[in-house]
């Protein structure tokens, strides 16, 4: 579901534009290792994942033709990505950082039915993103870290993507009622 979601993004964004080719996914680590494929791109990179606990403890199962299926319990997270512009025009970089932030800012939530050409083989997905602010000092981490020089970029939270693997565990019948008597003394 991560690849899908990153791929929707990409997609959309590149969309937006108006070059299929522009907007890569990749390792912002490839930049300063010559990597030639990123030059004059606007690399899509993830940061890091983190669990929604608010999410953690939902149901396990769910009623499949009048049976309870016990299925491992889906995991909820939130992705943390970052838009890079990697151009030789810094005029450019600047405008498609501009261009990424205004598509977002007016797309926010993606789901199948606002996003019918999304180019994966999900029916089902739901999740938003939004705009995340980095304070200087964190903005130096995280480009030290990738070991680059800061370049135009953008950061954003994609909020709740859901990873369920279909393992079922369990199927049991469904209790549907209550027969019996008490026994009293």
């Amino acid at each position: 579901m991560i690849y899908n979601v990153l791929n929707i993004i990409k997609k959309e964004a590149s969309n937006y534009l108006g070059d299929e080719s522009l907007v890569v996914l990749d390792n912002l680590v490839k930049i300063d290792q010559g990597s030639g494929s990123l030059k004059d791109k606007v690399i899509l990179s993830m940061l890091s994942i983190e669990e929604e606990a608010t999410l953690k403890n939902t149901a396990n199962h769910k009623i499949v033709n009048g049976k309870k299926v016990f299925t491992g319990t889906p995991a909820y997270l939130n992705m943390y990505i970052m838009f890079a512009a990697n151009r030789t025009n810094y005029e450019m970089a600047l405008q498609d950082i501009e261009s990424v932030v205004e598509f977002f800012q007016n797309k926010t939530f993606f789901t199948p039915s606002n996003t019918p050409d999304h180019g994966t083989n999900l029916t089902e997905f739901k999740f938003h993103i939004d705009l995340s602010s980095l304070r200087f000092e964190q903005l130096s981490y995280v480009w030290g870290v990738m070991g680059g020089k800061i370049m135009p970029s953008a950061f954003y939270k994609v909020s709740i993507v859901e990873v369920v693997k279909e393992n079922v565990k369990q199927k049991t019948p469904i209790i549907t009622g209550i027969e019996g008597a008490l026994n009293q003394q």
